[in-house]
Parts: C-alpha cells; sequence; structure tokens
C-alpha cells in the first residue's frame, strides 16, 4: 500500500508540472490544468469556465437552426422540469441548464460545453418511462458535470485534430445535414468519448437519477432501449448493404451482462433505496401521446421509396431498394452497398430562365453532352451529362411552380453508370405535383397511447400503420418488446397512426 501511495504521489507530481509547462505555453486567457468539478483532480484543459459557456452559447442557435425545435411547449417545458430536478443535485448546480427537444426523427441526445442539452423527438419515442428520459438526461448532466466536452476538445486542439462540439450520445444515425452542421461549427468532429468516460457518464446520471428520486436501474434500462435500437439499425442496414456506425457508448456485452456497468450503476443505489425510486411510465407515456413519429410535415414524409411533401405540394419516387436521406436542405437516395448516389435539392427561380439556361448559367455547367428536353407530368425540365473529376454525372432540372428542382446523380464507379442512369432519369422524371389522393400519405405519422385489448397484436398494428420498414420490430422497439415480445392485454402502449 506505500509503494502504491507513493507512485500515485509522483503521479499527481508529474501531472502539477505538467500543467505549469503547459500553462506557460499557453495563450493568454487559457487554462493548462483545472481541478474536475467531480473528482478533485486536475485535467488538462485549454479553455476556462467563461470560454466553456461562450461555446455553448454562441453553437446553441446553430443546433436549433440545424434541427429544429419540437413545436410542443407542454413537451419542452415538461423535459426542462425533469432535467432540471437532476441538474439541482448534480455536481455544478450553479449553472443554468437548457434542455431542449430537436424536432428529429433521428434517435440522438447530446450536450454542448456549459449546461446546453438535447433530445431528439425521435429518442423519445422510444423510451417507456420519465425514470428512462431522466437516464438519458443525467447521463449528458454527467458529459458536463465532468467536463468531458472541453477536456476532448482540448486533447484534440492539442494533437492538431480540431475540436469535438458535443457529448455526443447517439451518433449512429447522423445525417449529412448533421454532419455538415459540425463541420460547420469548426473543426473535425471526433469519434466520440472512450468507455471510461461513458461510464464515468453512466456513474454520474445514476447517481443523479437516485438523488432526484429516480430508481438508478432506468439507466440500465434506457441503455438496454438503446442497444436494440442499435441491433435493429445494424440489420437494417446490411439489408441495405450501408455501413452502420453504431452508439460509441454501448459496446459488445448486452447490459445485463456488462459487469463494469452494473457496477457504477449500482453505487448509486447508497444514495436511496433503489425499490424505492420513481419509475413513472404512464405519466410518460401520456405526455409523449401525440408526438409526431418518424418525419415531420415540414421535412417530408418519406414512405418506401417514395416521398411526399405537403407545404412544397410536390412528390417523386427513388429507385426501389435505395436508402433514402431526408436533410434539411436536400434529399439524398444510396444504392445498395453505395454504389450510386442521388440528391435532389430545390431552390427559388429568379430569372426567366430556360431549364437549360438554369444549367448553364446558375449551376455554371457548360460542358453539358447528351442534352435533352424533358416533360415530367407536363412541367418544364432538362437533363444531360457532364464530369465531374473524371466522373460522369447525370444532372436535371424541372420547375415546379416558383421553384427550381436540382437532381444529380452518379456511381461510385464510372465504368457502372450507364447501369444507373436509367434509375436517375427514373427519379427525375417522377417529380409531380402533389395529388389528392397523395394528400394522407403526406401527412405527419403520430404515436397513440392505448390500453391494449384481447384483439391487438404487433401484427394488426403493423398492417394499420404506415410503418415502411420492418413496422412489427419497430412496434416491439417502441414499447421494449424486442426483439419477440407481444402485447399483453390491458398493458398501456404505443402504436402509430
Amino acid at each position: 500500500m506505500k509503494h502504491v501511495s507513493v507512485q500515485i504521489s509522483t503521479m499527481h507530481d508529474r501531472l502539477r508540472s505538467l500543467c505549469l509547462l503547459v500553462g506557460a505555453l499557453l495563450f493568454l486567457g487559457l487554462s493548462g490544468c483545472a481541478t474536475n468539478p467531480v473528482t478533485g483532480d486536475q485535467d488538462f484543459v485549454m479553455f476556462g469556465e467563461d470560454t466553456e459557456l461562450q461555446m455553448g452559447r454562441s453553437n446553441h442557435p446553430k443546433i436549433i437552426a440545424e434541427y429544429g425545435r419540437y413545436d410542443d411547449e407542454a413537451l419542452q417545458a415538461y423535459v426542462q422540469s425533469v432535467g432540471e430536478k437532476l441538474a439541482a443535485v448534480s455536481h455544478r448546480d450553479d449553472l443554468v441548464y437548457r434542455f431542449t427537444v430537436l424536432d428529429s426523427p433521428v434517435i440522438n441526445a447530446f450536450a454542448l460545453p456549459g449546461g446546453y442539452i438535447y433530445i431528439t423527438r425521435g429518442l423519445m419515442a422510444y423510451l417507456n418511462s420519465e425514470a428512462e428520459l431522466a437516464a438519458v438526461l443525467g447521463h449528458e448532466i454527467g458529459h458536463v458535470t465532468a467536463r468531458h466536452g472541453v477536456r476532448q476538445q482540448s486533447a484534440a486542439q492539442a494533437a492538431n485534430f480540431g475540436y469535438t462540439l458535443g457529448a455526443i450520445l447517439l451518433p449512429e444515425l447522423r445525417g449529412a445535414g448533421s454532419q455538415n452542421l459540425f463541420n460547420m461549427l469548426g473543426g473535425a468532429l471526433l469519434s466520440g468519448y472512450g468507455r471510461e468516460h461513458e461510464l464515468e457518464s453512466d456513474r454520474l446520471g445514476a447517481e443523479y437519477l437516485a438523488k432526484a428520486g429516480y430508481t438508478p436501474k432506468a439507466m440500465i434500462d434506457v441503455i438496454s432501449v438503446l442497444k436494440d435500437q442499435a441491433t435493429f439499425a445494424e440489420a437494417e442496414a446490411q439489408k441495405q448493404g450501408r455501413d452502420y456506425q453504431g452508439y460509441h457508448g454501448l459496446f459488445a456485452s448486452h447490459p445485463d451482462n456488462d459487469t463494469r456497468l452494473q457496477q457504477v450503476v449500482g453505487e448509486a443505489n447508497k444514495y436511496t433505496e433503489a425499490s424505492n425510486g420513481a419509475i413513472k411510465r404512464e405519466p410518460y407515456l401520456q405526455r409523449i401521446a401525440g408526438m409526431t413519429f418518424g418525419d415531420s410535415e415540414a421535412q417530408g414524409i418519406r414512405s418506401e421509396n417514395h416521398f411526399y411533401h405537403l407545404s412544397m405540394r410536390f412528390a417523386l419516387d427513388f429507385p426501389q431498394g435505395w436508402h433514402i436521406n431526408n436533410n434539411p436542405d436536400s434529399l439524398q437516395a444510396i444504392a445498395p452497398e453505395g454504389k450510386a448516389f442521388m440528391e435532389m435539392g430545390a431552390t427559388d427561380l429568379n430569372r426567366k430562365l430556360t431549364p437549360r439556361q438554369f444549367i448553364e448559367q446558375r449551376l455554371k455547367v457548360d460542358n453539358l453532352r447528351s442534352g435533352e428536353v424533358i416533360k415530367p407530368h407536363g412541367l418544364d425540365g432538362y437533363t444531360g451529362i457532364t464530369l465531374q473529376k473524371d466522373k460522369p454525372l447525370r444532372i436535371g432540372v424541372v420547375y415546379l411552380r416558383e421553384q427550381a428542382f436540382i437532381f444529380f446523380g452518379t456511381s461510385e464507379n464510372s465504368r457502372e453508370f450507364n447501369a444507373y442512369d436509367p434509375a436517375f432519369l427514373a427519379s427525375i422524371n417522377s417529380l409531380h405535383t402533389l395529388r389528392d389522393d397523395e394528400i394522407a400519405l403526406a401527412r405527419e405519422q403520430e404515436l397513440e397511447v392505448v390500453t391494449v385489448s384481447g384483439s391487438d397484436s404487433y401484427a394488426r398494428w403493423a398492417s394499420e400503420s404506415r410503418i415502411s420498414n420492418s413496422p412489427i420490430q419497430q412496434l416491439r422497439l417502441l414499447n421494449d418488446d424486442y426483439p419477440d415480445g407481444e402485447l399483453q392485454a390491458g398493458q398501456m402502449a404505443k402504436r402509430v397512426r
């Protein structure tokens, strides 16, 4: 024991020396080492607390602009109230925490330095109690209180890798729009926190759960929900030939078999009797009843290979079996195994140009070949092929009312372009004004919370829903019955209408 004490003392002496050296080299106003609010140890950081708070303030509007704030003030207030209970018992209770529900179907939660914490409605749909919501928020508070974001940004900057701009809980389904956000905010987004930081946030989150009166076991429950989601998402990606990047905080073991996770969460039991901790299943389900599920009307609705947009009044089809990304400013369609790619965006028409002139003048393409006038569903359009980095690129422009819809299509291998080009042309020519019989398909889906009857089953609910991919399994995921559970008469459950 004495030998260990000497080793620890020597390590602390070396750390203090390193802090002094680094501090001498840093610019005025930056911190070299700082006391960790959770552990009391010295951490290497290049940002003082004022800078940390400023980072949150300046980037919060950019997060809202990218994702959108979910338009339900009662739900926003509810999430804020749950988060404040946890923040009040945290190691940095002097911060003003802001908890925001983002209008995104992506299953995600993350934090900016300084107490700006976000959870998507996509993730909230799959949670089944207030305690699970508190577990997600508590985990993110843990990243803030332990200053994981600032510590990681400091390490990244010191290593010349750029910043990471959030404590990302679920990055797997991060779309191109989200990735563009982090590029815009500056630097390279690192791969995420390692095992030790994630476990520390799980431990802190469980502690905050217990101190706020919730059952610490909810941390295990919510990680199980995320693990099931990762398993399902990986299977879907394999079916579509896509690469899958799982949540970096989820490791190979299931939470029930993860000894270290069980241990760190179990430490919170000393703060309360676990059996007395609140769960609040029914109140949570009632709060999320009516919440948008999947794409919103404002974003447009994906259904299999179809896309419908109510406010812009258009619809189109992509090739069957392609994966569609619905980004804030564009649609992307990716062929199985990533062998071909399409993108569509829209922009206002400001001058009276023909579609061909639009390509030449607005898109600055002057080497179009195989050009032809097209009339998809009676609309004016033009398409042709150009070269981009020595690879063929199909360009199409179609006018619909006062907007130009711009299409790009290319293949991974230029030798395969001719095989995919008919699919590019078919998608371009599918653009049309939203028909009366498509209006219902352009309406967003909502969560409905019901008491299960004896005649209900996931198969029946799936047949009545508009969930386009693996509806039975998605309904099971919604109710924590994945992969093969069944509805039980008398229980409260979520379905999609």
